[in-house]
């Protein structure tokens, strides 16, 4: 029995199977579907921006508080934002709770309090089961390295660092009235800066280990997965650090309206790829440290 495929094909047939709606939940098992639908989402906002913005502010250099605004007005950026997010958090959600209401463990039926949820952000935050017990893993090699769990970092905290770098935009703008874009000493831009620069080192490392790796040791359809994540990830990064770096020069709104189109691509991707992972392993975390608290002592103990 080959048990690492076993559970991989099991994993892509629950993502599945606490997903919705139907038709969009069988991109788990159909990868090609969620890469149509990612790039898709792509053209439509590349096409709406250059064929909508009169090429005369499209190409023009932009400076100043409101810079972003003069090529997209802020009501066009937010509402399709929201609108994804939301969808987007709204599949997670109900996914998340079929998830943990299917569950027929009695130990997670007593009352625990904070200290299982604390645990378990702990070791989410940490990647502790990425250590391999103390060495390392084997991922890709016959011998056990720490380099995966450094790349899974590199993503896992340029992904936080941007959504940090996004939420201090939002308070800049909508609570202290300060437009866009910052200096680059401010703290949405260095959370930015950070954010942007673990996904572009962290994701072409994961591609890297994901090709040199056994795929009999995975579900063909789990790495189907993993590449449109990644891709979509890296690119997300890559375009803001360029959008960044070019936005007083006349090339701002082309990249920004690639960057625009790369993040609405990975937020509609999202609920159907690699990205539940992170939801459905954050609760397993949770439930274990439920059951471990709640179990009885064993061996006189």
């Amino acid at each position: 029995m080959n048990f690492p495929k076993a559970m991989s094909e099991v994993r892509m047939e629950s993502y599945e199977h606490w997903s919705w709606p139907g038709f969009l939940a069988r991109s788990f098992s159909k990868t090609p579907r969620g890469l149509l639908i990612g790039f898709f989402v792509a053209a439509a906002v590349l096409l709406a921006g250059f064929f909508l913005i009169p090429s005369d502010r499209l190409f023009a250099a932009h400076r100043g508080p409101g810079a972003f605004y003069q090529l997209v007005p802020y009501v066009v950026m937010l509402v399709p934002a929201l609108i994804l997010f939301f969808f987007g958090a709204a599949i997670l959600m109900q996914g998340a709770i079929r998830f943990w209401t299917e569950s027929d463990s009695p130990l997670l039926r007593r009352p625990s309090g904070l200290g299982p949820c604390i645990r378990a952000l702990r070791d989410s935050l940490t990647l502790k089961y990425l250590g391999g017990g103390g060495p390392g893993c084997y991922y890709a090699s016959d011998r056990p390295s720490s380099v995966r769990r450094i790349f899974h970092s590199f993503v896992f905290w340029g992904f936080l660092l941007d959504l940090v770098s996004t939420t201090l935009a939002f308070v800049y703008q909508d609570f202290l009235h300060n437009l866009p874009p910052y200096p680059v000493i401010s703290a949405p831009v260095i959370c930015g800066i950070a954010g942007g620069v673990g996904l572009i080192v962290g994701t072409p490392g994961l591609i890297w280990f994901k090709l040199k790796s056994d795929r009999s040791q995975s579900a063909n359809k789990a790495y189907g997965l993993d590449y449109v994540f990644l891709v979509f990830l890296g690119l997300t990064g890559l375009t803001g650090m360029l959008t960044l770096f070019l936005r007083s020069t006349p090339a701002l709104g082309t990249m920004l309206i690639i960057h625009l189109g790369t993040v609405a691509a990975l937020f509609a991707t999202a609920p159907y790829g690699k990205f539940v992972h992170f939801v459905y392993r954050s609760l397993a975390l949770v439930r274990y440290q439920i059951e471990a608290q709640n179990s009885p002592p064993q061996g006189g103990h």
